[in-house]
């Protein structure tokens, strides 16, 4: 402000003697004069006048003064449509083929729409936490997008935002992209090596589980609201959460090769239960092709030519540790 300055000592505002003052171009003091203008800080030109300073003070109230105004009257507007469309809610809430009675501890619904405006009804309601299993790997970009929308709005209320996702995941780049955003601005992630299920926590209070898929179509879900349910969701999340490692993008930390090792370890687990190629691949969140190709590395480490052999072998070696 050495412009303003400058001015004050003169009692006006000319360009040239302004330039000549502070050793600036003419075109940058004609630039400083128009921002110190819509600042209110200079007078406006008028003819046979001086440009002269004005006091900041009552700059600060003329320019504030709407503002505030505009913010009062903005507040009664969000107050009125508050007022307005809560009165409605109960009649929403009765009618046959609504959302959640409050009353009713478990609802299952169906429609995929009437799920997603339950989850968004519980995170404007959120004031506290939110808890989240997203099982499967890698999640699609146009759905992390929307998350992230979502998980930032949440963390600039200061909600705080826990995910879990399992260890696949961390070959997304979408993934990694969106954890990297969202964990700069406060948000947690860990990774696991299997999870059973997606799971949604508002609260401590409300629990979103999806309903088995049927075909192609989004599954519906189960809203539930009874405190017990509830409170038990949320122990299973706390328990998965401590053996969690910390998805942390952009480092050369020694995690990831004790991640790789733990999907590792789960496949051949799974191995030995006998369980499918694309059984073990959907229940370590990755591509069949993908879980194949470890399968094949591990099935050559031991030396087994067969699916059958391989089997044998991890019988073999968890017996002889189990003794």
């Amino acid at each position: 402000m050495k412009a303003y300055e400058a001015a004050l000592q003169k009692g006006r505002f000319e360009d040239e003697e302004i330039a000549a003052a502070t050793g600036a171009d003419l075109g940058a003091v004609e630039e400083v004069r128009k921002s110190l203008q819509d600042l209110h800080l200079l007078s406006q030109p008028a003819p046979g006048r001086p440009v002269v300073p004005l006091d900041p003070e009552v700059a600060e109230a003329e320019l504030v003064t709407p503002l505030e105004v505009e913010i009062g009257r903005r507040r009664r507007e969000i107050g009125r449509i508050h007022e307005e469309l809560r009165t409605l809610a109960a009649d929403y809430r009765a009618r046959p083929s609504g959302g959640p009675a409050a009353d009713v501890p478990i609802t299952v619904l169906d429609d995929v729409e009437e799920v997603r405006r339950e989850i968004d009804r519980a995170r404007y309601g959120c004031t506290e936490e939110r808890m989240s299993l997203q099982s499967g790997g890698g999640r699609p970009p146009e759905l992390l997008e929307a998350d992230r929308e979502h998980t930032l709005e949440l963390l600039r209320r200061g909600v705080r935002v826990r995910t879990l996702y399992q260890h696949t995941a961390r070959t997304s780049l979408a993934t990694r992209t969106y954890v990297q955003e969202v964990t700069r601005q406060g948000a947690e992630v860990r990774t696991v090596d299997e999870l059973s299920e997606r799971l949604i926590i508002y609260d401590r209070r409300i629990a979103f589980i999806p309903k088995e898929r049927t075909g192609s179509r989004p599954p519906g879900a189960a809203v539930i609201t009874e405190p017990t349910v509830v409170g038990y969701l949320a122990r299973s999340f706390e328990s998965v959460w401590q053996i969690g490692r910390p998805f942390e993008v952009g480092r050369q930390t020694a995690e990831h090769p004790q991640v790789a090792e733990e999907v590792r370890h789960s496949i051949i687990r799974l191995m030995a239960l006998g369980l499918k190629d694309e059984v073990i691949a959907r229940r370590l969140g990755m591509a069949t092709r993908t879980c194949r190709r470890h399968i094949s590395a591990i099935m050559e480490e031991m030396g087994a030519v067969s699916r059958f052999q391989a089997g044998l072998i991890i019988g073999r070696e968890n017996g002889d540790v189990g003794r």
